[in-house]
């Protein structure tokens, strides 16, 4: 029965974003612990904060998830982020190596990028993203820079490895190599 409705769930997930979730489903077919763990996950992966600090959540999900993925995984961020109002062209920024810090999605992007290595200036940008919006979207910010390289990771461990490929950021916005 749970697996059942693990399945059902990652199926709707998989049609609402054009997204091939084969390793989700070969997780919950392993077990149903693990199938379950894997479900609750965008419990801390989504938490995304106040709604005005979006851009900052969206920012860092895209550096960590490109940390660990050129491929789907990425494109899925760019695609939230997308349907949350996040400005296309701050994503490609982004994404093209061209964060700035007067944006929103540029702090939370250089921001994730400094918490994943280690970076002497996470102190100054996590100052930075208080100081805008608060502790609880540095908090969003926190845990979008330590979970979005969560999925690419297990994607490639179960033995899911899929190509690199060209993000696209909305018919506006040219293409970007990821």
């Amino acid at each position: 029965m749970l697996k059942s409705i693990l399945h059902g769930s990652t199926r709707k997930f998989e049609d609402q974003y054009g997204y091939d979730g084969g390793y989700m489903h070969q997780i919950i077919n392993v077990s149903n612990g693990a199938g379950l763990r894997l479900g609750l996950l965008p419990l801390l992966s989504q938490y995304r904060g106040p709604k005005k600090a979006k851009d900052i959540w969206a920012g860092a999900a895209l550096a960590s998830t490109m940390d660990g993925d050129c491929g789907s995984c990425a494109q899925l961020i760019v695609d939230q982020a997308i349907e949350l109002g996040v400005n296309p062209m701050e994503l490609e920024a982004c994404a093209m190596g061209n964060a700035r810090t007067d944006t929103d999605c540029g702090l939370g992007f250089l921001f994730a990028q400094n918490a994943i290595v280690g970076g002497p200036d996470i102190l100054d940008l996590r100052a930075e993203i208080v100081q805008r919006y608060g502790e609880e979207a540095a908090v969003a910010a926190s845990f979008a820079a330590a979970c979005g390289r969560v999925y690419p990771v297990l994607k490639r461990a179960t033995g899911n490895v899929d190509a690199c490929s060209i993000l696209r950021f909305g018919p506006a916005a040219e293409n970007a190599p990821a």
